[in-house]
């Protein structure tokens, strides 16, 4: 298992192993996401959308449909009027 010290301005060095498995290289950018069980997960941002499919998905989560999806970005909007 790879492990990192933070240090007093609050920065890790990611170590290689894991900046290789994850294709990283100075500049890369990423995510940190606390999923459902509060594990705290970094996605790098050099990867494709569609291999995020599903990151959000929780057991029992029914899937939206785009008619419920617009629906919600509407009255989300509603509420910035």
């Amino acid at each position: 298992m790879a492990s990192a010290t933070i240090t007093t301005k609050g920065q890790v060095t990611i170590p290689k192993e894991i900046r290789d498995y994850l294709n990283l290289d100075a500049g890369s950018k990423v995510d940190f996401v606390i999923d459902e069980n509060g594990i705290v997960k970094l996605i790098p941002l050099n990867i494709p959308i569609q291999s995020l499919s599903g990151i959000l998905h929780r057991p029992g989560m029914k899937s939206a449909t785009l008619e419920e999806m617009e629906a919600a970005i509407q009255e989300g909007a509603s509420d910035w009027t």
